[in-house]
This record gives structure tokens, C-alpha cells and sequence, in this order.
């Protein structure tokens, strides 16, 4: 028995700008992810992973082809229901923290969730912490935080509203090697206790091969698709 897919990509394209000067970025991309599963888009800069990641995350229409993303038809909506798609759907973590600096920790996490109607969410965002291993930084600002702590932050940010899907681009890009395998750790450790299917976009092939599957992309097409291991 085949599991259910949390994502179901047909012949999809990106273009972007128009007449002489569009630039295809997606040239025609299937893909299906298995829910549950975790999968590795690997390929170098310029190559359209994180286009790709963009695209099945709701960040960026799709110029073509059909998308279904954790039950929703990405394909068929407008920015705004996209947006309204995501929200508690899709968790994202980038290699830049994107913390909000006038909000502590706890709020940086609790607010998506208090914008979804979530009336739990500074009691969720502390626990979400807390699991990350910030329960003694809940009131700190992200100036006062480490590099690796923000990203703890934006990693709680990501899993408290316990998305069906996570999206992790270069995770541990802009951390030192100790920091960044801790942050990696945490990730795995965190998407096995939700359940969630978890995609990582990366460049390194060891990182990639703790993953389920691995997809090369190269000149915004599946160059490869094998099982990791």
C-alpha cells in the first residue's frame, strides 16, 4: 500500500519577467512526496531548488502545470489564498532567521499562530520552545540571542502550529559547523515527534543522504531522483 502524498507537482514552470526578458526557471518539474517522508532537494546555486522550494511552499505562484500541496490545489489560487494555504499548513525554515527584532522569542513564535486564531498560541510557543532548548530565552530579543538560538527560534517558529509539511532552505547556512549539525539534530528530531513530511533544500551531499529520497535538481529540472543510503 503506497502512502498518501502531501505533495503532487505535474509539469510545473516558473517564469519569470516577460517578452525578451522572461527567464525560465522551472522547466517542467513532476514530482510527488509521500507524506511522512523526508526529502532532500540537492543541486548547486542557480540550479532552481529554491525556486522549486518556493513554489511548492505557496511563496511563488507557478506560471504552469498543477500542484497539490497538503490537500489544497496550489495551481488553481491567487496570492492571498495561497497565503491563507500555508497558514498552518506549511511551516518554513530559511537560511536567514527572519525574526521579527521588536518581538522576544516567545512572540516571534506565538504570533503566526495568534494571526491563524490560535488562543493557545503563547502557551504553545513556550512549549515549542522549550523543546528546542530555549525555555531559559523566552523573553530575549533576537539581538541578545546566538546565531544558533535564533534559528532554534525560527525552527519552533516553523513546527508549533504542527504543520503537515516543513520546508528547511539551507538551514545551517549562516552557522558555524558545530552550530549547524545541532540545528540539523534538532530538525529531525523534531519532524519524527510531529510527523510532518519534511523537505530540506541543500548543497551538501552528507546532509542529503540522511534524508528518505534525493532530488538533484540541475537548470530547473529533475536531473535524478534515487533513495538516499
Amino acid at each position: 500500500m503506497t502512502s498518501p502524498l502531501t505533495i503532487s507537482a505535474r509539469n510545473l514552470t516558473l517564469t519569470l519577467g516577460q517578452g525578451d526578458a522572461a527567464v525560465e526557471i522551472l522547466r517542467g518539474i513532476d514530482l510527488d512526496v509521500a507524506t511522512g517522508e523526508v526529502l532532500a532537494l540537492l543541486g548547486p546555486s542557480g540550479s532552481g531548488k529554491s525556486s522549486l522550494m518556493a513554489v511548492l511552499s505557496g511563496l511563488e505562484r507557478a506560471s504552469g502545470g498543477t500542484l497539490e500541496v497538503a490537500g489544497e490545489d496550489f495551481a488553481a489560487q491567487d496570492e492571498d489564498a495561497l497565503a491563507r494555504a500555508r497558514r498552518g499548513r506549511i511551516g518554513i525554515v530559511l537560511q536567514a532567521f527572519h525574526l521579527l527584532p521588536t518581538m522576544t522569542a516567545t512572540e516571534n513564535v506565538a504570533t503566526p499562530m495568534e494571526l491563524a486564531g490560535d488562543k493557545d498560541a503563547a502557551q504553545r510557543a513556550r512549549a515549542e520552545l522549550d523543546a528546542v532548548g530555549l525555555g531559559h530565552r523566552l523573553g530575549h530579543y533576537p539581538t541578545q540571542l546566538s546565531g544558533g538560538e535564533q534559528q532554534r527560534v525560527a525552527l519552533a517558529r516553523a513546527i508549533a502550529p504542527r504543520p503537515k509539511l516543513i520546508f528547511a532552505d539551507e538551514p545551517t547556512g549562516n552557522l558555524d559547523v558545530a552550530t549547524g549539525h545541532d540545528i540539523i539534530e534538532l530538525l529531525f528530531a523534531r519532524r519524527a515527534e510531529t510527523g510532518a513530511t519534511l523537505v530540506i533544500i541543500t548543497h551538501d551531499p552528507e546532509l542529503a543522504q540522511r534524508c528518505d529520497r534525493i532530488v538533484t535538481i540541475a537548470d530547473g529540472r529533475i536531473a535524478s531522483d534515487t533513495a538516499a543510503g
